[in-house]
């Protein structure tokens, strides 16, 4: 018998608003590696729009800008993350790993799927 898994997301949420998922905080690693929203969409195969949007949603929602636009003209400028940009990433990955420790031992404690319980 195969051994059942739990599966699950993890989503961080501020006042009942989706704030930050993998997918985000994906989205903050690649323009913090490329500098760029449009590099950063292409990478993930999103639109710049669908980028734009997600970055600006989560800017909305704290104090603290995550990204900012860096001007510089036609070869310099771009975008970066913040240090609370950093911050949010490196606090995110590390709850993250966390949740997924914690559904392996949930899933680990169940029994195989169609044997009874020892109870």
């Amino acid at each position: 018998m195969s051994q059942t898994e739990i599966d699950g997301r993890f989503w961080l949420r501020i006042d009942g608003n989706s704030f930050a998922g993998s997918g985000r905080i994906e989205l903050l690693e690649q323009i913090e590696a490329t500098g760029s929203i449009s590099a950063a969409a292409r990478a993930m195969r999103m639109s710049y729009k669908a980028a734009w949007d997600a970055v600006d949603a989560m800017n909305n929602l704290v104090d603290a800008p995550l990204v900012v636009r860096q001007a510089g003209g036609a070869h310099g400028g771009g975008t970066a993350l913040t240090e609370q940009g950093r911050k949010l990433v490196k606090h995110f990955r590390a709850a993250e790993q966390k949740h997924r420790r914690f559904l392996k031992r949930m899933g680990e404690s169940l029994p195989p799927l169609g044997q009874p319980d020892s109870d």
